[in-house]
This record gives C-alpha cells, structure tokens and sequence, in this order.
C-alpha cells in the first residue's frame, strides 16, 4: 500500500515466501532450501532523474515525522514537569543529546547498519521478523515464539506512534497562531480537531491524485526550518559547541533521574525513524540514505542548534521556540506551511498503518481482512 505519494510497492515476495515460517513454525522445520543469487532490482542502484525522483518522493514520505519534530521536540524537554531552567548548561546539555540521538538513532542505527537488512528487498520490522524466522528454524520452539513476540511488540509500537503523532504535530502547529497573536488562543483546539477529522474522513477517498505534492512540500518544509535555524546560528555561533557529546554526559550526569525522564522528552526528536527502513522496499537504501545525510539531517541540526541559541538569548521563548524563530510578518504563512507538513507526516503514518496491517494478514499474524487502503 502506498503511503502519501510514494511509488506502488512491490508485492511482498519476502514477507509471503516467509509465511509459512512464522504461522507454522513450531511443528516440521524444513531443511534451508538453496537460494540462487538473483540480480538486484534497477531501483537498486538508482542514477540521475530516477534517483532525483525516488529522493524527492522519498523525502515527503518518508521523513514526514521526524521532519515535524522540531515543532515540538524542544519545547518538551523544557516543561514544566521537568524542572529545567533555560541557563547554557541546560541548553548545551539537551540540545547535545538530541544532536546525537539524531545521529546515533537514526544516522548510525538505521541509515548505516538496520538498512543493510533486507528481506528480498523488503524492509520494516515484520519483513524483520520474516528474516530472522528463515534463518533461525533450528531454534527450539519457545525461541521462536519469543522471535515473533519481540517483532509483534516492535510492530505495536509503530501503532501507537500511528496514534499519537496525528494529534501531537496537527496540535503543535496550530499553536503557531497563538504566539502570532492571543486572540487566536480558544481557536487552537477547534482548529486541530477539524484538520484531524478532515484528515481522516479523507481515508476512503485515496491520496494518490495528492501524493506527487507531498516531495516538494517537505523540500521547501526543510529548507524553511534550515534557514530559520541557520540564522539565529550565525547570530550565536557559539550555540555549536553544543555539537560537543561531552555536553550531553555532563548533564546526564548533573541531573540523574531527572535527567532521564528528559531523555524521554528527547527521543521525540527520532519518531518516525522506523520509517527508514519500512519505506525501503518502495525507494531503495540509496535515495533514502541521500536524502537523509544532504538534506534532513542538516536542517534538523540547523532548527535545533538555532532554537537553542533563541533561547539562550531570549529565556521566555523556551514555551514555544520554534515559532519565535520566525519574523513576526512571515508567522501565519509558517503557521499554514507547518499545518501541511504535519498532515503529510500523518498521512504517511496512517498508510504505515495500512500497510502494517496487511503484512500481519500475510504472516498469518492478524484475522484475514482487507482493508480499504489510503
């Protein structure tokens, strides 16, 4: 099932071939069959305008969520329930731990190492699932029951990110309008649960006629937030010290317990980073890998980094950074930019959902249905 306006993907050959091993795999383990080594598909190794193109659609499916982060992500670890004050060491201290948890999470974990695992192509952790079944039959059967719990668990996670992330980023784009003026305050909700029923009543009637818009929408949502960021950096420089990961040990270190319920409120920084490797089957590692390492990661790092030094400038801006990045003047068009954004991140999660869905029927894992795909 496609998700927003990424190419149809290919059947599920790997998923379907390994059906059997995780709906039966208890009762007649068959010896390994021997596989011949087929030649990649073209989208493996992608060139010129078809690369261009895969990265670009790529970019509106696929990072959709992370690339909404920033609306939010901030702005949490300084809640109130936290206790943290805006000074430099806190700063310095949350906005290294969200560097490297952009890099290690997302850059190392899944770029480098997790997408070099592919089931025939197929990525995402029930494809996941499906390898490590074929692969594991002399297991006994209690480890491979404990197999499929572990990618069932996975895969509910990624159900319970498909729930939260609609209403959280919807939400925190529309507060844009209340730091653009107060009188929008009562507004804020009405708002958000309009789009969000909007969005879902949609469902039925398909995303492809609107999917092809989805790419040039997120490029110009990342070079927003890039330059937003990159100026309040050139205003602060010293804002990329906190590229240092000493930072993030000494304040994990200063904090304690507190310290990790704010590292809580930093993994909002990685949501979304399942969809790497899910969407690999429809891309290829290729364009996904570029686009991450020339666009994604630089514009988050920029917003991030620049949101930091408002901060340190401004302390009362730490209740909605983001948005007091922006030029007074250029805040409703920002406002309406970040809306689409947040509907694109969730359109994509609501077709993961889909999708996930009808990888369960194959495995056997879920009550044979046919959902009415977005």
């Amino acid at each position: 099932m496609p998700r927003g306006g990424a190419p149809a993907p290919r059947p599920a050959a790997g998923l379907a071939a390994a059906t059997a091993t995780v709906a039966e795999p208890l009762a007649h383990p068959a010896p390994p069959a021997r596989v011949r080594r087929r030649r990649p598909p073209p989208e493996a190794r992608p060139t010129g305008r078809r690369l261009a193109v895969l990265s670009l659609t790529a970019l509106g499916v696929v990072y959709g969520d992370i690339g909404t982060s920033p609306l939010y992500a901030f702005k949490e670890c300084f809640a109130p329930d936290y206790g943290l004050r805006p000074t430099v060491p806190t700063v310095y201290g949350v906005l290294s731990l969200i560097v490297w948890a952009l890099i290690l999470v997302v850059g190392v974990k899944y770029v480098v190492l997790v997408m070099r695992l592919d089931n025939r192509g197929e990525g995402g952790i029930l494809a996941l699932l499906a390898l490590v079944q074929q692969t594991g039959r002399r297991r006994t059967a209690l480890g491979r029951r404990a197999v499929v719990s572990l990618g069932l668990f996975g895969a509910a996670l990624l159900y319970g990110d498909g729930v939260i992330t609609p209403a959280i980023s919807v939400l925190s784009a529309a507060e844009g309008l209340e730091v653009a003026s107060p009188a929008f305050a009562r507004s804020v909700m009405p708002l958000t649960l309009l789009v969000l029923c909007l969005l879902f009543f949609c469902q039925k009637y398909g995303t492809e006629r609107i999917g092809d818009v989805f790419g040039p929408i997120m490029l110009v949502w990342f070079a927003t937030i890039g330059g937003l960021g990159a100026t309040q950096v050139a205003r602060d420089p010293a804002v990329l010290g906190a590229l240092n990961p000493w930072y993030a040990l000494r304040f994990m270190r200063a904090h304690g317990g507190p310290g990790l319920l704010v590292l809580g409120a930093v993994v909002l920084a990685v949501t979304g980073a399942e969809a790497l490797y899910a969407d690999m089957g429809h891309f290829g590692r290729r364009p996904i890998r570029l686009v991450w390492f020339a666009c994604v990661l630089p514009a988050l790092l920029l917003n991030y980094l620049g949101q930091g030094a408002l901060v340190l400038r401004q302390p009362a801006a730490v209740e909605n950074p983001f948005y007091q990045l922006a030029p007074r003047a250029f805040l409703y068009p920002l406002v309406a930019l970040a809306t689409v954004a947040t509907v694109i991140a969730s359109q994509a999660l609501i077709s993961g959902a889909f999708s996930l869905t009808q990888q369960c029927v194959q495995l056997r894992l879920s009550l044979r249905a046919a959902p009415a795909e977005p």
